[in-house]
């Protein structure tokens, strides 16, 4: 396989992937009657990876748009999962952070999602294990820095077409 086979397989494996992770997750969602908005689950691991942050902030963390983490965060907060503090640098605005319930919800969540991925590893070496771990984490840092020059490429304006049209005959 070439450069250029193993890109494009690496393309249609990575829509692949999307396509059932997001089938899956509609599956849990209706399994679970509405209680798991997995995609919400992101905010909570996020915030505690990286501790209290402003809503705005969350968003650009997350890549996602303010209005999408507002309606998630409204609902993590109705669950008691993440809460609003005073921002202790400028207590006129908010920050958020997890709760206690968030802290062991995330913690059952963790536990499940790698039993989950620990049974679809299971007849892998460790060596393999390791392998897909240090690539994979190559892979979406690389992907996440090069994202803003991607996007600016694909959207860029392209140069008109020139047209070449054949001379006026005069008569």
């Amino acid at each position: 396989m070439d450069g250029s086979d193993a890109i494009d397989v690496i393309a249609q494996q990575l829509i692949r992937l999307g396509r059932i992770r997001d089938h899956t997750s509609s599956q849990i969602a209706a399994a679970s009657h509405g209680e798991i908005e997995t995609s919400a689950y992101g905010i909570l691991f996020r915030l505690l990876h990286e501790g209290p942050m402003r809503s705005g902030a969350l968003a650009d963390a997350l890549h996602s748009d303010a209005s999408t983490i507002s309606r998630q965060v409204a609902g993590l907060v109705k669950k008691g999962l993440i809460e609003r503090q005073a921002d202790p640098a400028d207590g006129r605005v908010s920050v958020l952070t997890v709760t206690a319930a968030g802290r062991e919800k995330a913690a059952r969540i963790r536990a499940l999602r790698n039993e989950g991925i620990g049974r679809i590893l299971d007849t892998w070496t460790g060596d393999d294990r390791e392998q897909l771990a240090r690539l994979l984490r190559r892979f979406v840092d690389d992907f996440e820095a090069a994202r803003t020059e991607l996007l600016a490429l694909k959207f860029a304006p392209q140069p008109p077409e020139s047209k070449t049209t054949a001379p006026e005959t005069v008569s």
